[in-house]
């Protein structure tokens, strides 16, 4: 396989985040004919072939100055009437509405970079590069960013059926998985715990929900300082749903219990079928023959000279006002930790 062209600049992925890491690239003057970008697709990552149906945590707001923030997306020549533009900014919206506009970007930054079809599975060092072997051909770049996404985290409890997190964030797709004699386990709290439950109650109408859980139900709230839990509390309509269903109210057709062993082995046994909903983890690496041991420094993305990782797979820690740490997760969270940490990643290189 040969090694097709020199890049000062590599983008691995193409959901949100590499999207957005191409458009701050070209924002700070680094020529495309010098980036390549590489995905299997090109159709918005995971967030576009997985999430769409979900309920975002995200205001459209947000999503709209995520599509400004990139001069190099050229939004405001887009002439597409997008249903974004539809809905009231300071709520939150279904995934979807997000996806057409993302594509749009995309097809448009393909035009000013190299974009290569392709799914890296090896990366190592070569003489004073970063070589890039995917299943078709293989690249050298100076610099690489990683966007690689992420994937739910799954248990192996015995003798239920698990039902993928995809479907159980789906409305159309749960009426489907499950029946109305059915009990269905759900293991988490998060913001997709939640909505998991509520659909398996409204949509596919389950005979049962048990809701395992290790913390509280937590919101997220704006202080005049700014927000508490903005990453892992609950946020608009299930938000409201909780409130208004599980603090102590009288579910006939739910049962919420800590999820210890003593619980899990009672209550487990009745369940048919099964939701975890108990938090993301990084997608496989490529393989790195000098880090086998890979990690990043989660305050500004490094993993080594010239190597950065960013997105969920790699998302930034911040404390907040009251020592809580949390790590950014979100559009525009990505494109705001990008816009503070490129200029260190632009003089971060394997060669001075």
């Amino acid at each position: 396989m040969k090694v097709e062209k020199h890049y000062a600049w590599a983008v691995v992925g193409a959901g949100p985040a590499g999207i957005a890491a191409i458009g701050q690239l070209l924002d700070h003057g680094i020529d495309g004919r010098d980036i390549v970008w590489i995905d299997p697709s090109f159709t918005v990552g995971d967030f576009g072939n997985k999430w769409a149906s979900v309920s975002s945590n995200t205001s459209v707001k947000l999503f709209t100055d995520f599509l400004q923030a990139s001069l190099s997306f050229e939004y405001d020549k887009c002439e597409y009437d997008f249903g974004l533009a539809t809905l009231d900014p300071m709520q939150t919206c279904e995934l979807r509405y997000m996806v057409e506009p993302l594509q749009w970007v995309t097809e448009r930054l393909m035009t000013k970079v190299t974009p290569v079809k392709d799914k890296i599975h090896h990366l190592k060092l070569h003489e004073g590069h970063w070589q890039l072997s995917g299943e078709h051909q293989v690249v050298l770049a100076q610099q690489v960013i990683l966007a690689i996404g992420s994937e739910a985290k799954s248990l192996t409890h015995a003798g239920v059926e698990e039902i993928p997190l995809t479907t159980a964030l789906d409305k159309e797709k749960i009426k489907t998985a499950c029946g109305s004699d059915d009990v269905v386990a759900v293991f988490g709290a998060s913001h997709s715990a939640i909505i998991a439950v509520r659909y398996l109650l409204e949509e596919a109408k389950v005979k049962q929900v048990i809701n395992f859980y290790r913390t509280p139900l937590c919101y997220a709230i704006k202080t005049a300082e700014g927000f508490l839990f903005d990453d892992t509390g609950l946020k608009g309509q299930t938000a409201v749903w909780a409130r208004q269903n599980l603090h102590g109210q009288d579910l006939s057709r739910l049962t919420r219990v800590y999820a210890d062993s003593a619980n899990v082995a009672r209550h487990l046994p009745d369940c048919q079928k099964v939701v975890y909903a108990i938090g993301f983890q990084r997608r496989a690496l490529p393989m790195l023959d000098d880090l086998p041991h890979i990690d990043y420094n989660p305050y500004n993305g490094i993993i080594a000279p010239g190597l950065f990782g960013l997105g969920i797979a790699f998302p930034e820690a911040k404390i907040d006002r009251y020592n809580v740490v949390e790590y950014r997760v979100g559009l525009w969270k990505f494109m705001d930790y990008l816009s503070r940490i490129m200029p260190l990643w632009l003089n971060y290189r394997l060669q001075a």
